[in-house]
């Protein structure tokens, strides 16, 4: 698929068996290529008991399932992967447990060289925006140009957060990431999710990657 993919991240807080539904909902909309189960703060105990639950239902709906910050978590759960921001070292260790059997992302970097040094671990992904930011209508303009700055110069694919209105995918888009990731664009659209995912990937299918000779 020659264009950005959709990168979900749950509420922070939620009813697994309620989330599970909802993400039923959002796949029979079209595309999506991760969820990340995002519980910060969580015990690991109630993070496995989440992800037990919804690592299924995304893996069934064709997406990667990743859980963020607990690898015994993402390990005992049978989920694809792990996003890891909490230091260089402890990026450093996931991408030695977990490569090249399973995913590992990381993000949250503030300085360019940052980011650079953290994907030379190996990552499979960077992520740029701010997962513990209360979201404004459109992605913020730091997320926007680091994006564009990445996708410009570096392999290593990179996901960029967007805002809480459909209507920022376009300007994310445009940035040449390879995924979108929304919160509450998805969660907070009333009950027809699947109609949300679907106007989502329309949109994105008019961003498609420049093609390379």
């Amino acid at each position: 698929m020659n264009r950005p993919r959709l990168f979900l991240i749950t509420p922070p807080e939620f009813d697994a068996d309620d989330l599970a539904a909802r993400l039923g909902q959002a796949f029979s909309g079209g595309d999506v290529a991760c969820v990340l189960i995002y519980m910060p703060g969580a015990s690991t105990k109630d993070v496995q008991a989440a992800a037990q639950v919804l690592v299924p239902v995304i893996q069934a709906g064709g997406a990667a399932a990743l859980v963020y910050g607990d690898t015994q978590a993402a390990g005992r759960s049978g989920a694809d992967g792990v996003h890891v921001d909490s230091s260089l070292d402890d990026v450093k260790q996931a991408v030695e447990s977990f490569q090249p059997d399973r995913i590992v992302g990381t993000g949250g970097t503030k300085l360019k060289h940052d980011a650079m040094e953290w994907a030379e671990t190996g990552v499979d992904y960077i992520f740029f925006g701010k997962l513990d930011l209360a979201e404004k209508e459109n992605a913020h303009a730091k997320t926007l140009s680091a994006a564009e700055w990445w996708a410009e110069l570096f392999e290593t694919p990179c996901v960029a957060l967007a805002g809480n209105s459909l209507e920022t995918l376009a300007e994310v888009a445009a940035t040449g990431a390879d995924f979108v990731a929304l919160k509450d664009a998805v969660w907070q659209s009333g009950p027809d999710i699947a109609a949300t995912i679907a106007e989502a990937n329309r949109i994105l299918e008019a961003h498609p990657f420049p093609e390379v000779d």
